[in-house]
């Protein structure tokens, strides 16, 4: 995460320029990476409006209040980054090895699962309680999708519940630790991650048929 950025930076990377006719995805993209870069104190009516060079009269075309922007960043996040996760968990698969390999699209492209944005909110969770009944909320979604993908692949309860629990925390300790490398080493390693998160080995052709999805999608490819 990055730490006090300047509006210009942040503009630059919401992809905004100040003008005086915004829309209400305007304001929800600079919300948002305001959120990401500076934390939740900064994401303020008055801020939001000098960094999009509008008054603040603008804003309320679109959202109630603050707290109605606030509540609408967190039903953001929670409508992409646990939604795909489950969405992915529950995708037809001939075995656990590739249900896995699914999930493990969201940790790669960005479209799917946004890590700068989770870190954001888990940051915010510990200011106030309410957001942090939420997270632990979106984490159990989040685990239960993944549990039930194992049960269907013939996993008895407990078990199944372990194993999700393991490969959903362990990527999340992974960016909480900021770990940055590759793809390719990623995509070399797959095999022992299947095979640690599952204990069965992927079949033929599905590590191989993974990468080259990576490869010819330019989202999942440039993901470090």
């Amino acid at each position: 995460m990055l730490s006090d950025p300047s509006a210009d930076e942040v503009m630059r990377r919401s992809g905004l320029t100040g003008n005086t006719k915004v829309t209400r995805e305007d304001w929800m993209k600079l919300a948002l990476e305001t959120l990401i870069c500076e934390g939740v104190e900064a994401v303020r009516v008055l801020a939001l409006g000098q960094k999009l060079n509008v008054s603040r009269s603008s804003f309320y075309w679109y959202f109630k209040s603050r707290q109605d922007l606030l509540d609408q960043l967190l039903d953001h996040w929670r409508n992409n980054n646990t939604r795909f996760i489950v969405e992915q968990a529950g995708l037809p698969a001939a075995s656990i090895t590739q249900a896995v390999l699914n999930v493990f699209e969201c940790w790669l492209d960005e479209k799917l699962f946004n890590p700068r944005l989770d870190f954001a909110v888990r940051a915010w969770s510990r200011q106030s309680a309410e957001v942090r009944r939420i997270v632990n909320e979106e984490d159990d979604a989040r685990v239960d999708a993944i549990r039930a993908m194992f049960s269907r692949h013939g996993y008895e309860a407990t078990e199944a519940f372990v194993r999700a629990r393991v490969l959903y925390f362990t990527q999340i300790g992974y960016y909480s630790l900021e770990i940055v490398e590759p793809v390719s080493n990623r995509l070399s390693l797959t095999p022992a991650y299947l095979l640690t998160h599952t204990g069965e080995a992927p079949r033929e052709g599905e590590v191989e048929a993974f990468a080259e999805k990576v490869r010819r999608t330019p989202q999942l490819s440039k993901a470090g």
